[in-house]
C-alpha cells in the first residue's frame, strides 16, 4: 500500500473482494475500484475518490427534480407549499417560506419533515431573526454560525440546533425568504451553498407565480370593463342582450352594446361592431363606449352624437372604423316609442306580436373612416308584445349549415323571427343566439351581439 492507502486503511486488511468498476464505501467516502492485472500474476487496485463528484451529481439530479416540482403550479400559495415541502424533505427538519408583507401580514408556509405544510398570514417581527429582514429585501444570507437558535422567537423554532436564513431572489424583486431549521446537527458550508442554489430556483418559481396571478387579476378587471353590461330590469321596458366572442378562448371582441338612463324614463341604447376582432378590437370597443358615454352628457341628438364620435375616431392614431345603431326608448301610452339612428350598421328588425317582421330604415355610413358621415333616423312604436332587435353581422354572416359554407343570412333570420312574435326580450335574444350557434356548429365565426327592446304585455285584471 502506498501512503494514501495506508492513510485510508490504518490496519492491515484482508485481500479485497471488489469488482472492477464498482463503487466502494470506506470511512464515509465513496471510491471507484479499478483492477490492474500485472505480468507477474499480481493484482493492483486503484481506488479513485469520487465522493465529491457523486455528491455533485446527486445534488444536480435533486435540483432538477426540485425545479420540475416547482414549476407545477402558478398559484402563489401552492408554490410556497411546494417550496416548503421540498426544503423540509431534502434540506432540513423544518422549513419556513415567508413572502413579503401584505396588508394583512406576512404569508408564511411552514413544513415539518414528513408532515403536510400549513399556510397562514402572520404578524411577525422580522427583526427578531438575524438576517431575515435583510433576506426579505434581497440582501445576501448571513452564515448560520451567526444565528443563535437559543434567542430565536417562539414562532420560529424552540429546539433548533442550527438555522439558515436565505433570500428567495425573484424577477428583479425579492420573492421572500427561506428559513431552514435542524435539530440534530449544524449546517456545513456545502449544505448552505446547496440551500442557496435551491433558493434561487424557488425564488424564480414564486416570483413567476406572483406575476402570473397579478397579471390574471389585472386582465380580469380590464376584461370585466370591456364586456357588455348586465342589463337591469325596468317597469315599462324589457331589455335583454347576448354576446359571444369570435374565439372560444377569448371573452372580449369588437362587438358591443350599452344601455344608459336618461332624464325621466327614457333610455339610450347603442349596439355596434368595431372593425376586426380579438383584444385590439376590444380595446377600441372600450374607447368607443367611453366616448359615447361622455358625449351623452352634453348631447342627446343622434346625428350630432355620431358626427362627434366620427371626428373623435378620425383624430385617433390607432382608430378602427365602426358600424353602430343608437336609439332612444321612451315609454308612451301606446307602449314604447323608439327612435333609431344608424351609422353603417345592419338595420334593426321590428318583431310584431302577431308575427310580422319589419325592417327599420337606418342605414347611414360607416363611422370613423370618412371626414363627413350621413345618418338615417327612423322612429317606430312598439305595442305591447312587440320587440325591436338590434344585432351584429356575426349573426347573419355566421357560416355553416348542412355543407358548412353557407351564411345564415338576413332572410333566414327574418323568417325565423316570424315565429317569435310576443316573446319576452330574454327569450328572443336567447333564441336568435341559439339559431346562429347551431348554424355555425363547431366552425369559425365572428363576434356576435344581440340586443332586444320589448314593450311588456299589459297585465289584465
Amino acid at each position: 500500500m502506498n501512503d494514501a492507502a495506508k492513510s485510508l486503511f490504518p490496519q492491515q486488511v484482508p485481500p479485497p473482494r471488489w469488482h472492477h468498476g464498482e463503487s466502494v464505501g470506506i470511512a464515509e467516502r465513496s471510491y471507484a475500484a479499478h483492477r490492474v492485472d500485472n505480468e507477474d500474476g499480481s493484482v493492483t487496485w486503484w481506488l479513485l475518490d469520487e465522493t465529491d463528484l457523486r455528491l455533485e451529481r446527486e445534488r444536480a439530479a435533486l435540483l432538477t427534480r426540485m425545479s420540475n416540482a416547482l414549476m407545477t403550479s402558478l398559484n402563489p400559495e401552492r408554490c410556497m407549499t411546494v417550496v416548503a415541502e421540498l426544503a423540509a424533505t431534502h434540506l432540513a427538519d423544518e422549513a419556513l417560506v415567508i413572502a413579503p408583507q401584505s396588508n394583512h401580514g406576512h404569508p408564511v408556509t411552514r413544513c415539518l419533515r414528513g408532515e403536510a405544510a400549513t399556510y397562514e398570514l402572520q404578524h411577525i417581527d422580522v427583526d427578531e431573526v438575524v438576517g431575515l429582514s435583510e433576506a426579505l429585501r434581497g440582501f445576501p444570507p448571513v452564515p448560520s454560525r451567526w444565528i443563535d437558535p437559543a434567542v430565536a422567537p417562539e414562532w420560529l423554532a424552540k429546539d433548533g440546533v442550527s438555522i439558515v436564513v436565505t433570500p428567495l431572489p425573484g424577477h428583479g424583486v425579492p420573492a421572500g425568504a427561506l428559513i431552514l431549521v435542524r435539530r440534530d446537527k449544524a449546517f456545513s458550508e456545502d449544505e448552505e451553498s446547496f440551500a442557496r442554489l435551491f433558493a434561487s430556483r424557488a425564488g424564480v418559481a414564486m416570483s413567476a407565480a406572483h406575476l402570473f396571478t397579478q397579471q390574471a387579476v389585472i386582465t380580469e378587471r380590464l376584461t370585466r370593463d370591456l364586456l357588455p353590461p348586465t342589463l337591469r330590469r325596468y317597469d315599462r321596458v324589457e331589455l335583454a342582450g347576448r354576446y359571444r366572442a369570435a374565439a372560444d378562448t377569448e371573452r372580449v371582441g369588437g362587438d358591443f352594446y350599452d344601455v344608459h338612463e336618461l332624464p325621466g324614463d327614457d333610455l339610450f341604447v347603442v349596439l355596434g361592431d368595431v372593425c376586426g376582432k380579438g383584444l385590439d378590437a376590444a380595446a377600441q370597443t372600450g374607447k368607443v363606449r367611453t366616448a359615447l358615454h361622455a358625449l351623452l352628457q352634453v348631447v342627446t341628438d343622434h346625428d350630432q352624437m355620431l358626427q362627434a364620435l366620427n371626428q373623435a375616431l378620425l383624430s385617433s392614431d390607432q382608430s378602427r372604423f365602426i358600424t353602430t345603431v343608437v336609439g332612444t326608448v321612451r315609454p308612451v301610452d301606446e307602449g314604447l316609442r323608439v327612435t333609431l339612428t344608424g351609422g353603417g350598421h345592419l338595420p334593426p328588425l321590428i318583431v310584431r306580436a302577431g308575427g310580422s317582421v319589419e325592417v327599420a330604415r337606418t342605414r347611414g355610413t360607416l363611422v370613423g373612416i370618412l371626414p363627413e358621415i350621413t345618418t338615417t333616423t327612423d322612429e317606430v312604436v312598439l305595442a305591447p308584445g312587440d320587440s325591436c332587435l338590434l344585432y351584429t353581422d356575426g349573426i347573419t354572416e355566421a357560416c355553416g349549415g348542412p355543407l358548412g359554407d353557407e351564411e345564415f343570412g338576413e332572410d333566414r333570420l327574418r323568417r325565423a323571427l316570424r315565429f317569435c312574435g310576443g316573446m319576452p326580450a330574454e327569450a328572443l335574444v336567447e333564441h336568435v343566439h341559439m339559431l346562429a350557434a347551431q348554424w355555425v356548429g363547431a366552425g369559425v365565426h365572428d363576434d356576435m351581439a344581440v340586443l332586444a327592446i320589448t314593450a311588456p304585455r299589459r297585465r289584465t285584471s
